[in-house]
């Protein structure tokens, strides 16, 4: 059965469905994490029904969001709320699995990536019966080494990647992150009441630009194959030659430099003695020489 609700008053409306896993507080305490800013391309990998993407737009509108979800149900579910909230120029729902490499999704476009991820690892506990809370409890389809993959293959240098996770695999979730070249910045231990143990972590970690390697999918962008163009910083000499070849005037007019006059360029006779060499010795030797 389908749930419509108001994520405020005359706020944004989601949907969750009981056949599908619903909603709880850890989605609505990891859209708090991210900092945002206008025009920034999200991408919200297993969006669901689309509540996390919904809470990033209630926060700045000016978002420009790609959810992906590989549950057809879900994903339906998430473009009937993009619909219902006249979002559909700025949410869009692709449905796929996020591990493809054949999803519109080119990589090092966006700014930044948000998950709400299964908690559990493979052969942790039994799972569910269906399918669909499967996918969404267990590692079943999708790694967290996988997930951080596929994160930072889209993120652009420097991207942020947020998303939250049980307390007892931070050392599983700081490794997946290192190894997809992923650099922890930020985390935010969340309790249910003081002086109790922490429930859930939020997690940000920044795309870090890395050399090319067939192991990292982030190599792959043309832009980390090019190398850094130097800045030049030009010479006393050119300096010199620059200043002469503006102030000389054909023909002169100076008995000291006859047929190539540097021109006073000002009153002050500091300038003139400097432009007509006569206040530093070999300045006019070396205006010749170029």
């Amino acid at each position: 059965m389908e749930h419509w609700e108001a994520l405020c008053p005359d706020g944004l409306r989601f949907v969750y469905d009981d056949t599908l896993f619903r909603p709880g507080t850890d989605t609505f305490l990891l859209s708090s994490l991210p900092r945002l800013k206008r025009g920034l391309r999200v991408c919200d990998l297993g969006c669901g029904t689309g509540l996390l993407s919904l809470l990033l737009l209630q926060r700045q509108p000016e978002l420009q969001v790609t959810g992906v979800e590989i549950l057809p149900q879900a994903a339906a579910l998430a473009r009937r709320a993009a619909e219902e909230n006249h979002l559909s120029g700025r949410l869009t729902i692709v449905e796929g699995d996020l591990r493809s490499r054949t999803l519109p999704l080119t990589p090092g476009s966006f700014d930044l990536a948000v998950c709400n991820p299964p908690y559990y690892s493979p052969g942790s506990g039994a799972l569910p019966d269906q399918n669909a809370l499967r996918t969404a409890r267990t590692e079943a389809t999708c790694t967290l080494t996988e997930l951080c993959s596929a994160a930072a293959r889209i993120l652009r240098w420097d991207g942020r990647f947020c998303l939250v996770h049980k307390p007892e695999r931070l050392t599983d979730l700081l490794c997946a992150m290192r190894e997809a070249a992923l650099e922890p910045k930020r985390l935010r231990f969340v309790c249910s009441k003081p002086g109790a143990a922490p429930s859930l972590v939020l997690a940000e970690a920044a795309g870090a630009d890395v050399p090319a390697s067939p192991w990292n999918p982030r190599c792959c962008c043309a832009r980390q194959m090019v190398p850094p163009q130097r800045s030049w910083t030009p010479s006393i000499s050119e300096h010199r030659r620059t200043r002469y070849e503006r102030h000389a005037i054909p023909g002169g007019n100076s008995h000291r430099e006859p047929g190539r006059l540097l021109s006073p360029g000002s009153g002050n006779p500091a300038i003139r003695r400097f432009y007509c060499g006569g206040g530093y010795p070999g300045i006019r030797q070396a205006a010749q020489s170029f």
